[in-house]
């Protein structure tokens, strides 16, 4: 049998904005950061190509303060408003980058009812645990009482 190489390559690329405000709308800080895309989000998209295995989406934004793992945040954030974030609460959609509809799009926002030094980020497909697709660790953003942080959170497929 005569072996033929892929003709196209596919390539995942991650980006997340990150907006910090304060009580008065005013912004604190404003980042466009690169990701990593994991080894085991990849497995699971491949999943979800394929009917005969599946997988669950993706529609969880953690943050934390630690450093990722390959499978999970280092320090995930669970106080001060700084709890995962999913379903309802995170809008995913499709937008386009390049071509129509190639990049997939989370968004949310969290509301912090006290401090946190934030360092790292995720995506996941469960409320707690799951598999992680995405994920990046930044220099500290401080967050106060009554502080927004809005995440977009992109992963185009190109």
């Amino acid at each position: 049998m005569r072996k033929e190489g892929f003709i196209e390559k596919v390539k995942l690329i991650g980006q997340i904005h990150l907006v910090l405000r304060d009580k008065k709308g005013r912004v604190k800080e404003d980042r466009l950061i690169g990701n990593t895309i994991t080894a085991v989000g990849k497995a699971e998209l491949a999943g979800l190509m394929v009917v005969d295995v599946g997988g669950t989406g993706f529609d969880y934004i953690a943050i934390g303060i630690g450093t990722p793992s390959a499978t999970a945040l280092g320090s995930e954030s669970t106080t001060n408003g700084g709890a995962r974030r999913g379903g309802v609460d995170v809008t995913g959609t499709r937008v386009t980058t390049t071509t129509a509809d190639d990049t997939g799009q989370l968004v949310t926002t969290f509301t912090f009812t006290g401090a946190l030094a934030l360092t790292e980020a995720g995506i996941f497909n469960a409320a707690s645990a799951g598999t992680m697709l995405a994920s990046q660790s930044f220099s500290v953003l401080n967050v106060a009482n009554t502080d927004t942080l809005a995440i977009t959170w992109r992963i185009k497929i190109a």
